[in-house]
């Protein structure tokens, strides 16, 4: 993600809203796998003063400390796990998991892999029956609402069984964060179905899938290319008309590649901001990065937030 240092300050109304409706909730308990540097740990202690989070520090005790002492953070009134390593602060903040005692994953200062191969193991870990995709929150100041583009972080190559649970996995997320109506629009270089453009092919496939319930809960369209997706003038000029084109609040991209051009041009840009979250395990996963804004750190904690509030209406509406 770029270097927020060199960007100006503005306002973040997108993400405003979506931390207050979520300091509704109660803190979240959350595992903080392995937060040993500065940015890290105030995300955790920032989301801990905001009324989103309930830390649970998971990482070597003296290096946790020691940042703390350095850099001024209370972390008096948060649990700290001692472990030896990153590997280790991966396998007890997945265990916290497992036991109940954490409702979300918090990535500290080691690598997106280790905490990821700690949720995917076979026997300790925490996956569904669900493919784990990753989506951005993406607050574009031109653009009148958040954009969620998925996957453009965790699946490099996905097959098309892969994407049901990708879109699936993204339109979830949208009714959790309260969109009303959310309309998805799979992208491609192209709003024509090509057989020699196998990410046509596969839209088309989607689209139906949807048509007969595979996919629920949003409204779908592709093939579309980005700018009939998300411009009512250029799907009118293309003559393409779809509740989805030109009005998609969903993007979900062929490939990795892809997925991350789209989120690092908006960013670099069109002065984005892009929160982030993994979904598909037993709980959301907040996944930041050193060069994000607080804003941004704080956006990603509230998505989570409101996901795991989603969770638990949903579990309790089937049990009633």
């Amino acid at each position: 993600m770029p270097d927020t240092a060199a960007r100006p300050v503005r306002p973040h109304a997108k993400y405003d809203r979506l931390i207050d409706i979520a300091r509704k909730h109660e803190p979240m308990p959350t595992a903080v796998c392995h937060p040993c540097d500065a940015v890290s740990l105030d995300s955790a202690v920032e989301g801990a003063r905001l009324g989103l989070l309930e830390p649970i520090l998971v990482g070597p005790p003296a290096r946790i400390i020691d940042v703390a002492a350095r850099h001024n953070f209370d972390i008096s009134p948060f649990e700290l796990i001692a472990s030896q390593h990153s590997h280790d602060s991966a396998f007890k903040a997945v265990e916290l998991v497992r036991t109940g005692r954490a409702q979300a994953l918090m990535k500290g200062s080691l690598h997106t892999d280790e905490l990821m191969g700690a949720v995917v193991a076979r026997d300790s870990g925490i996956r569904t029956a669900r493919r784990i995709s990753h989506c951005f929150v993406m607050d574009v100041p031109s653009h009148p609402e958040a954009l969620i583009i998925t996957d453009a972080a965790v699946n490099i190559a996905p097959s098309l069984e892969d994407k049901v649970d990708i879109v699936q996995n993204a339109i979830d997320l949208a009714h959790a964060l309260g969109v009303a109506e959310v309309r998805v629009a799979i992208l491609s270089a192209m709003e024509t179905v090509n057989p020699r453009v196998p990410s046509t092919i596969e839209a088309a496939a989607l689209c139906k899938m949807a048509d007969r319930g595979q996919i629920t809960g949003g409204v779908l369209d592709g093939p579309l290319a980005l700018d009939n997706a998300i411009s009512a003038e250029a799907a009118a000029i293309k003559n393409i008309a779809s509740p989805v084109a030109g009005r998609a609040n969903v993007l979900v991209v062929p490939d990795l590649e892809a997925g991350n051009m789209l989120a690092k041009s908006l960013s670099f840009l069109a002065g984005a901001d892009a929160a982030g979250v993994v979904l598909g395990a037993r709980v959301p996963i907040i996944l930041t990065s050193r060069a994000d804004s607080l804003s941004t750190r704080l956006a990603s904690c509230a998505v989570a937030v409101l996901v795991a509030a989603a969770r638990r209406a949903n579990a309790a509406a089937a049990l009633a």
